[in-house]
Parts: structure tokens; sequence; C-alpha cells
């Protein structure tokens, strides 16, 4: 007991004063409160993250403060659009969005794509380089917008005018929640379509040609019969052609196996 009693005693001594501990305290607050770290403010969520939940929640496309003027803006009709401060000029989605791009402006100022790659970084999945084209040469400067994009992981859109552009802009918004199924490429059911694609199987023969041989003889049954030199007076077909149609269409089904010595 002697000794518990010695070791409280030894602590007390040792501990100050509660008094003199919140009086220390206060000094070191008081000194904290006058330098120059008290002050500084704590740092601003980033814009996108904002913006991004902005979108999901209003389904707009956000434009850039940048993009003001722009025509293509007149077409964006079937979905809503706001402007925002958003990196890219257009946001179509949580991951989507795209930068726009004029040939002409392009050859003016040939570093202004880099830069705005560069504040771009890697940020969204869905990165669209929207090309409109307003000269009447573009091939070569497509070629060099072609490389970049390659580079930058970028899908190139090309549009001819301002509605072009915007109805681009557009359809990326609409198509954001849709399911593959959607953009996939149909097969064809109606018989009139299979008889094309029957027909398209022989080479040299395109859906052009095939609805024309529909359209001039009415039934697949009277394209069989007709000779090959009727069938090249039907529009876009030569002799050459028409003679390869022809034994295509007469030659057996089946093919004889040779005999067996």
């Amino acid at each position: 007991m002697s000794n518990t009693r010695e070791t409280a005693e030894d602590s007390d001594d040792v501990s100050p004063p509660k008094q003199a501990r919140d009086t220390s305290f206060q000094s070191a607050f008081s000194n904290l409160k006058k330098s120059k770290f008290f002050n500084e403010q704590l740092p601003t969520p980033r814009p996108e993250s904002s913006t991004a939940t902005t979108s999901s929640r209003t389904n707009a496309v956000l434009v850039s403060q940048k993009q003001k003027g722009n025509p293509l803006l007149k077409f964006i009709t079937n979905v809503p659009w706001e402007y925002s401060d958003i990196v890219p000029d257009y946001v179509m989605g949580n991951t989507t969005c795209a930068l726009f791009l004029s040939i002409r402006y392009h050859q003016l100022n040939p570093d202004y794509i880099h830069e705005r790659l560069k504040l771009l970084s890697n940020a969204y999945n869905l990165r669209v380089l929207l090309v409109q084209i307003d000269v009447a040469d573009p091939h070569h400067a497509l070629k060099h917008l072609t490389r970049i994009s390659i580079l930058a992981d970028m899908t190139i859109m090309l549009a001819w005018s301002a509605e072009d552009a915007g109805k681009i802009i557009e359809t990326y918004k609409r198509y954001e929640t849709k399911p593959p199924d959607d953009i996939m490429e149909r097969s064809d059911t109606a018989p009139h379509q299979k008889l094309v694609s029957a027909l398209t199987t022989v080479r040299s023969v395109n859906k052009t040609d095939a609805s024309t041989l529909l359209t001039t003889f009415g039934t697949l049954a009277d394209i069989v019969k007709a000779q090959s030199n009727t069938l090249a007076f039907c529009p876009g077909f030569g002799l050459h052609k028409a003679q390869k149609l022809h034994k295509v269409l007469h030659e057996p089904f089946l093919r004889t196996s040779k005999p067996t010595k």
C-alpha cells in the first residue's frame, strides 16, 4: 500500500496542474491563430466532379463557356444543354466528352489542339474529336488530325456543316444509356432483302445491281430464265457481268464426286 501511495504522489508531482495546462494550450493556440496557416482556405472541389453530377441529374449536354456563339448549338434540339465550367468543349455523359475543331481554325492555329489535349489529359473513357470541314481541300489537315487522334486515343468524327456537328453531339447524348443492340446491324428478314442478299453473294454484283434486276424482271425465276445478253441490258450491267451472273445461276448446286479408282 505504501509503495502504491508513493508512486501516485510521485506522478502528481510530475504532472503540471490543470490550470497550467489550460494556460499553455491557450497560449499555443493563440500563436497558431496569428500564423499565416490559420487563414489558409481549404481547396475547393474540382469543377469536373460537380458537373458530372449535374449531367447525370439533369440529363443535359454540358457545354463549355468557350463554345458560346458556335452555330452547332442551334441544332441540338432533341436533348437539353447548358453551359458549364468543363475542360472539354462538350460533355455528353459521365464518361463521354468531345473537343470541337474546324479545319480552317486548325490551319491558322496548329498548336491549339495539342494544348487542349494536354488539359484534357486522360479524363473520360470515350473522347471524341469533332472536326468540321470548312475548307475546299481538307485532306492534308485530316491526315494530321487522324494521326493525333490515334496517338491521343480519341475517336475522330467528321461534320460537313454546323447542323451535322450538332446532330453528332445530340446523338451521342441520346444513345448514352441505350444498349449496344440498338446500333448493331439488323439482319435482313424481308423477302426482298433476302433476295438482294442472295444475289450479292455473286462476286461483282452489288446491292444496286440486285435491286435493278428485281425491278426489271420482277421475280428470281425470271432472272434465272433470262439469257446473258438480256441481263446485259439492265442499267449498270455489262456483258461480262451478265455472263458471270448467268453462269453462276445455271451451275449445278451439287458437285459431282469424282469416281474413285
